[in-house]
């Protein structure tokens, strides 16, 4: 398994409040690392919907907090959102809410379950383990903007 060449790690409370410095951290480290703007509103998405689930449900009443931790590869992000509250089993959770039917009208949709959904849709690769709490680890792959030697146009290309 390959080592990140940075890691950076933080905790948070989890307050609604503090959502925003996750998103803003993951915001800096993707620019720097040469994300599409495109990618990066993913991941920002993508963060925020983790970060307040477990605000949402992983502390219920009580104090707690987040870790956020971001592992920074050559061709890739790795994005980790960890804590130790109550947990949930997201096969239960797939089950309640169903499958997704292109026919539904948004307003009939389930309340709840779309976040896990929407980030494993945003993001390259999802992991989700059980282990007093729930981390969830994200990935998403670095696509870099290339110009031929002889060309002049310019193509993405994903880093293997």
């Amino acid at each position: 398994m390959k080592q990140p060449y940075d890691i950076v790690e933080m905790k948070i409370p989890a307050k609604p409040d503090y959502v925003a410095i996750a998103r803003l951290t993951l915001s800096g480290i993707a620019n720097r690392m040469g994300f599409s703007y495109d990618d990066i509103e993913d991941m920002k998405i993508a963060i925020s919907e983790a970060c307040t689930n477990a605000v949402q449900h992983a502390y219920k009443e009580e104090i707690g907090e987040i870790t956020v931790a971001f592992g920074l590869y050559e061709e890739y992000l790795e994005i980790v959102v960890a804590d130790k509250g109550e947990s949930f089993d997201y096969g239960d959770l797939q089950k309640e809410a169903g499958p997704y039917e292109t026919s539904r009208e948004v307003e009939e949709l389930p309340e709840g379950g779309l976040g896990l959904y929407l980030i494993d849709t945003l993001m390259d690769q999802t992991k989700i383990t059980h282990n007093k709490g729930l981390t969830l680890m994200m990935a998403k792959n670095l696509q870099r903007e290339q110009v031929e030697s002889d060309g002049s146009t310019i193509s993405t290309y994903e880093a293997k």
